[in-house]
């Protein structure tokens, strides 16, 4: 699972039972993250929580990191059993909008926030299996 954090929404991805492929699962309220992860973690099995860690262009944090930060740590706390990875996502929103255009999206449909986090997350979780693998 790959987690794009930010103020407003947190783009969620997951992989199939190969991990072989990413594929967008929803976009959450950060209030709601915690309570959507146990519910959804009661019927599927998560081995590995990646979440995405915001970068300037010369490889320091960017002002976003420390959200991104306060997630992982809650993230271990509240899932001790689960592995939490880190994935640079300097340019997953730039993906995002190409691979959309690339799928056919409508002009409103890439407006879509939500959208565009949840194809980042995505982006997050299969970059971190290409490097995994």
């Amino acid at each position: 699972m790959a987690l794009d954090h930010g103020t407003k929404r947190v783009g969620i991805a997951v992989t199939d039972p190969t991990q072989t492929i990413a594929t967008p699962l929803d976009t959450v309220h950060p209030n709601e993250l915690m309570d959507f992860l146990k519910r959804y973690m009661a019927d599927s099995p998560v081995e590995c929580i990646v979440v995405g860690e915001p970068k300037r262009l010369n490889n320091e944090p960017a002002q976003a990191g420390a959200g991104a930060d306060q997630l992982a740590a809650k993230l271990a706390k509240t899932f001790p059993e689960i592995r939490i990875e880190r994935v640079d996502e300097r340019f997953t929103s730039k993906m995002a909008f190409a691979a959309m255009i690339e799928g056919g999206l409508s002009r409103k449909q890439r407006a879509d926030k939500a959208t565009v986090d949840r194809v980042s997350a995505t982006i997050i979780l299969q970059t971190y299996m290409e490097m995994k693998g």
